[in-house]
């Protein structure tokens, strides 16, 4: 079994910065594409950025510039480091992760709990 716990939301002023990570832990073997995704009440949720093991990322367009992917392959561990944050920014946000699993081909998807930025102006 495989558990996502992100971490490192909060509340912030609009300008300022927030550092989002994700760990994933129990039978992982490795991981493939890292994903953060984001909810705001009403909204469906979208794909804000994604990394994949060989480190290529993309990023939704109103982050780019703004916000940055990376991972830790070694720990399991993805973030999320958000500057200079909008108030167009507040959501849930949550991890995913594609992870092959020790002993298992091929790989399956896993989310995490979401985690709350607010982003006051």
């Amino acid at each position: 079994q495989v558990q996502l716990v992100a971490s490192g939301g909060g509340l912030v002023q609009a300008g300022g910065s927030l550092d989002l990570s994700c760990a994933a832990s129990g039978s992982v073997l490795r991981v493939y594409t890292w994903g953060w995704y984001r909810q705001a009440p009403g909204q469906q949720r979208e794909l804000v950025a994604q990394i994949t093991r060989g480190l290529v990322s993309n990023y939704q367009d109103s982050v780019k510039g703004r916000f940055t992917i990376s991972r830790d392959n070694v720990m399991h561990i993805a973030y999320l480091h958000m500057n200079s944050l909008k108030p167009e920014d507040t959501a849930l946000y949550y991890c995913s992760a594609e992870v092959q699993e020790i002993g298992r081909e091929g790989y399956r998807t896993y989310w995490g709990q979401g985690t709350q930025v607010t982003v006051s102006s």
